[in-house]
């Protein structure tokens, strides 16, 4: 564990270069993601719909192509829900984040494909880890286990091959190898649907786990936090100014 954190902060430091150069010059690197997506969605019914070919400017696309709802998009993602394939973006679509309502339909089914889990999701939370490193060159985070409270997924009635779900279940399902061997509790516990077992279980199953981080809706750990303290009969304790104050969660 200590020869992987000082490789992994080695590697996040590496990258702080690239990211000060995003910062430094934010208009160009907006102008070249939007030439990578036309590019890419060019031949795809959507973007042959509204001829991406010809887009050259943000002028020609903010002419070209109107202003969407999810009401608008949604005859399109209800056939990509089936299996239907380059609809909106040319590679294979097989996970789907499910909002949790919202006041115009009971849940927004949201594409995700491999680019948007790597060049997104993954480099995101990569860039977070690479800011923190810099900023604390002695951490030892990666010394123990990544502890994440995540949602569920559940294949589509649709099509076999088309599985949706909480945003945090399809990220868990599709770690890069590094990151799925540094997280607890395992996969089986931490997709559970029923969230009292999911508790209940990844409660005992942490407990004799060196967690050095975390990661997960922060309400949702306080909950987990809680009821390990209850099984432990341990005590929670904070720093209020000069003040420490602890109370115990034992039964």
């Amino acid at each position: 564990m200590e020869i992987f954190n000082s490789v992994f902060t080695w590697f996040m430091k590496k990258r702080i270069h690239q990211i000060e150069l995003f910062m430094k010059y934010p208009n160009e690197v907006q102008e070249e993601w939007f030439e990578q997506l036309i590019c890419g969605a060019e031949n795809t019914e959507w973007g042959k719909k509204y001829g991406y070919k010809s887009i050259l400017t943000l002028h020609d696309f903010k002419e070209r192509v109107p202003i969407q709802t999810y009401d608008t998009l949604k005859p399109y993602i209800e056939r990509m829900l089936k299996g239907e394939q380059n609809v909106l973006w040319p590679s294979e679509i097989r996970w789907f984040a499910k909002s949790s309502g919202t006041t115009s339909d009971r849940s927004k089914f949201i594409p995700v494909s491999e680019e948007a889990l790597e060049e997104c999701h993954f480099k995101g939370g990569k860039d977070l880890l690479t800011i923190y490193f810099n900023n604390q060159p002695n951490s030892r985070m990666f010394t123990g286990k990544i502890l994440t409270l995540g949602g569920s997924f559940q294949v589509s009635e649709l099509n076999a091959d088309t599985s949706f779900g909480d945003l945090s279940a399809v990220l868990m399902k599709n770690l890069p190898l590094w990151a799925e061997l540094h997280r607890t509790p395992d996969m089986d516990i931490a997709l559970l649907e029923d969230f009292e077992e999911k508790i209940e279980k990844m409660a005992h199953a942490t407990i004799g786990v060196n967690v050095t981080s975390l990661s997960g809706v922060p309400t949702w750990n306080i909950l987990l936090f809680k009821r390990i303290l209850e099984i432990t009969g341990k005590k929670t304790c904070w720093k209020y100014g000069p003040t420490l104050k602890c109370i115990s969660m034992a039964r």
